[in-house]
């Protein structure tokens, strides 16, 4: 009994003893500890913000340039020389490569019709009732012809498509020809891959 009582007696003394270690001075708000652990998307969201911070607006903007000029380079270059991984997304796919392919390979009317056009018009504007009556037959007869050949070529094209590609979407392929068949073939873009007369 008396032991215990005196080991309790020396284990208040130790502890009168022992230095007070409550501070009363403020936290530093940059220490790392003593504050909750952010959660994911904030330190994200923080992250993000001093990675955004080491650029400024105009230099943001000067690369956003360089970048975009870049692509329409790499896109122009695509379109001369026919790199599918730069084409536009119209033009890209074996699909529409094939349509491009089979209405280069063959002429076609359409893509006349600014020539002759021209030829009617300088026809219509000169003051001989005759001329002015051939201008208007022509103007009947072009568009007859390309509406017969713009016809012929959908659907050959649309058998032929349905013939190399069963399982592809097709979808919008004849009208891109058909729309590639109104431009002369020196300004098509992309630029034509075959000959004409050779079987794409």
């Amino acid at each position: 009994m008396f032991r215990s009582r005196a080991t309790k007696d020396e284990k208040a003394a130790v502890a009168d003893k022992a230095p007070v270690t409550v501070s009363k001075q403020p936290r530093d708000p940059q220490a790392p500890k003593g504050r909750p652990t952010p959660k994911r998307s904030e330190a994200q969201s923080q992250r993000r913000s001093v990675a955004n911070t080491q650029m400024t607006r105009k230099e943001a903007a000067k690369r956003q340039r360089e970048e975009r000029r870049a692509a329409l380079e790499r896109q122009r270059q695509a379109l001369a020389g026919g790199d599918e991984r730069y084409l536009p997304a119209r033009d890209k796919g074996p699909v529409r490569r094939f349509a491009r392919d089979f209405v280069d390979s063959r002429f076609n009317i359409a893509e006349f019709f600014l020539p002759m056009a021209v030829v009617i018009l300088v026809l219509s504007m000169v003051r001989v009732p005759a001329l002015q009556n051939v201008a208007l037959l022509l103007w009947l007869v072009v568009i007859v012809l390309i509406v017969l050949d713009s016809f012929v070529t959908g659907f050959r094209l649309k058998k032929r498509l349905a013939e190399r590609f069963p399982d592809e979407n097709k979808r919008g392929a004849v009208a891109y020809a058909l729309m590639r068949s109104l431009q002369m073939r020196r300004l098509r873009l992309p630029k034509p891959q075959v000959k004409r007369g050779e079987r794409p």
